[in-house]
């Protein structure tokens, strides 16, 4: 299971939403298709290269609120 990191200090009840949805993101190939089905209000917005083996992978998950995924 990935950790979730609250950097954001959001509220009990969006952390346990969040909480229900890394439980299932074991690799980023599912986490990039499960917002794909989430259509753009899970939008998958960048990828950023950090070297040739790091990659962050930032979704929408509201206006305010985004996940960022750190894989190496």
């Amino acid at each position: 299971m990935i950790p979730l990191v609250d950097r954001a200090r959001a509220d009990a009840a969006t952390l346990a939403a969040l909480a229900d949805v890394v439980r299932e993101h074991s690799s980023l190939a599912r986490v990039v298709q499960w917002s794909l089905a989430q259509g753009a209000d899970r939008a998958l917005v960048d990828v950023v290269v950090q070297d040739e083996f790091t990659h962050d992978v930032v979704l929408r998950w509201s206006d305010a609120l985004y996940l960022v995924y750190d894989a190496t």
